[in-house]
């Protein structure tokens, strides 16, 4: 059978998640992988028997690609993205799509006008305790959502951001907390609601931080279509990365996930229970929301590729959160409540 050919662009932190993923899938080879950074990128091309660029675009003139994975500051997502559409490869981004959602909306274009598939890592979706929540949610055991919340509380501190060329700006991060740390926790929220956004109504400031301009708190409501409100409260300079919290409040229950983890406790006394399964990235020191689960997303990418089924997470799913991730910059920014679809 054959494989679909894939590189990595980006030798940085999350590129393990996606090389380690590519060799351990049945419909990909990895084959090359780039970087500016000459030492990054020829580090991992030895470890992964590959071939190093520092020119993405030369890269896709010299070698047969199919599937390109981005592993980019923010900024360069769009960019890499459709100019890999153009050239007929199939994209697989990490979050977020971008900083601006006109060019998300450009992505997901070119890459229909071009016969590519382009997705979005959200990992967090196939954690044991959000797909337990949401198949309860689809079955009618939780009834309607009637409210829900969720917190982030973690630590970035102002070493973590100095170390970086990127994050902690406006124009390459796009942002603080909300697009880096708490986006996964809102779209996890905004897929088990599974409603269109309303409207948002935020604030965001820097609290804790000396050297950055970006939020480093962030805080507010999130109105759905259907009268749903759902309360959002993030920090990135808390003590230590405590669990994220998302909690359900339904017509037939409740519904908890701490970090992975999932429980439900029906108001006629019944309950659930989801546990993070007894499952190993093992590939070196990797932050513990990472790893397993883009295994799991990366395969579904691949085996649709295969087949031409519907991805487990549509890139139109991830453009809604990339649309009310900035609608909560935009809210913050303005000091006043933004309306989508108007």
């Amino acid at each position: 059978m054959k494989k679909f050919r894939s590189a990595v662009i980006g030798c940085g932190n999350i590129f393990p998640m996606h090389a380690v993923s590519i060799t351990r899938c049945p419909n990909a080879e990895l084959v090359a992988v780039c970087d500016v950074k000459k030492d990054r990128a020829d580090k991992k091309a030895a470890e992964f028997g590959v071939k190093a660029y520092y020119d993405y675009k030369e890269m896709l003139d010299k070698e047969d690609i199919d599937v390109v994975h981005i592993c980019l500051p923010h900024y360069l997502h769009p960019i890499v993205a459709i100019e890999c559409c153009k050239r007929g490869k199939h994209v697989l981004t990490e979050k977020p799509m971008s900083i601006e959602l006109a060019d998300a909306r450009r992505m997901i274009d070119t890459a229909k006008e071009c016969g590519v598939t382009l997705a979005c890592i959200f990992q967090n979706r196939y954690n044991a305790g959000t797909m337990l929540v949401k198949k309860l949610l689809e079955n009618g055991t939780l009834g309607e959502i009637k409210s829900a919340k969720c917190f982030v509380t973690w630590d970035r501190s102002d070493a973590y951001y100095g170390a970086s060329d990127w994050k902690g700006t406006w124009d390459k991060e796009g942002g603080g907390v909300i697009i880096d740390q708490a986006i996964h926790t809102l779209d996890a929220m905004r897929y088990l609601v599974n409603r269109p956004v309303e409207s948002v109504d935020a604030t965001i400031a820097n609290r804790g931080h000396a050297k950055i301009d970006v939020e480093d708190t962030a805080e507010g409501v999130i109105r759905f279509d259907n009268g749903v409100l759902a309360n959002f409260h993030a920090i990135n300079y808390y003590g230590y990365d405590a669990d994220v919290y998302i909690e359900l409040y339904c017509e037939k229950g409740i519904a908890k996930l701490t970090s992975d983890v999932g429980d439900i406790k029906l108001f006629d006394g019944r309950t659930f229970h989801a546990d993070r399964p007894n499952e190993n990235f093992g590939y070196g020191n990797v932050k513990s929301y990472w790893g397993v689960n883009h295994c799991k997303q990366i395969n579904n990418f691949y085996e649709c590729l295969k087949t031409g089924e519907e991805m487990f997470i549509p890139v139109e799913s991830a453009y809604e959160t990339m649309e009310m991730v900035c609608a909560i910059y935009e809210s913050g920014k303005k000091k006043e409540r933004v309306f989508l679809h108007k």
